[in-house]
């Protein structure tokens, strides 16, 4: 990945972060990296844990940044939720996947939440 494609990355969970906060989400932690997958932001919003992947484009040629959320990801998202909130002895606690959708265009952004974009999705 080249080093403008990762300031991209961080600049927009930055943003995302900025955003979400304005929302009332209270932020728990950034970049979070596990044995099974990264999770960009762990947050709560009320008494749910929620676990947001973020994803951002500079133009809507490849699609809407949202699309990028596939079954996959979702399932490498799950793997690592799960992990976490043993880790941190929550898994009684409710918890959702939001995703973060952003179009950067220049000095403007667009950004969407989508709350609970996708259920749990294991095998």
């Amino acid at each position: 990945m080249s080093v403008a494609r990762q300031l991209f990355g961080q600049r927009s969970e930055a943003r995302a972060s900025r955003h979400l906060k304005r929302l009332g989400y209270r932020i728990l932690a950034r970049n979070v990296r596990t044995p099974l997958g990264e999770i960009d932001i762990i947050a709560r919003e009320g008494d749910d844990i929620v676990f947001v992947e973020v994803k951002a484009r500079n133009s809507l040629l490849y699609g809407h940044p949202q699309e990028a959320v596939t079954r996959r990801k979702q399932m490498a998202l799950s793997r690592a939720a799960l992990f976490w909130l043993k880790g941190e002895g929550l898994m009684g606690v409710p918890a959702r996947f939001d995703v973060v959708a952003m179009v950067v265009t220049g000095k403007t952004h667009d950004i969407e939440v989508i709350r609970n974009a996708f259920p749990l999705a294991l095998p």
